[in-house]
């Protein structure tokens, strides 16, 4: 039974150890489909920085300003 428990551990282990993207390389061996994969990621991790901030609602105009700024449309 303790024999059974470690070669399940040992299994287990391993698959972990395979799903953590060390063995498994994300990015092509071409350099020019490697070079549109980085440059897809890289723009869609500028695009979450002004999500992030619609999300706060950090991309308002502030109500501190001295020169007072009306957010809305039309005005």
């Amino acid at each position: 039974m303790r024999r059974l428990r470690v070669l399940m551990l040992a299994a287990l282990g391993t698959l972990a150890l395979a799903n953590t993207g060390c063995l498994i390389n994300i990015w092509s061996g071409d350099p020019n489909t490697r070079m549109n994969q980085m440059l897809n990621v890289s723009e869609n991790l500028r695009q979450i920085e002004s999500e992030w901030e619609r999300f706060w609602f950090t991309d308002q105009p502030s109500h501190l300003t001295p020169v007072r700024v009306h957010g809305g449309v039309g005005v």
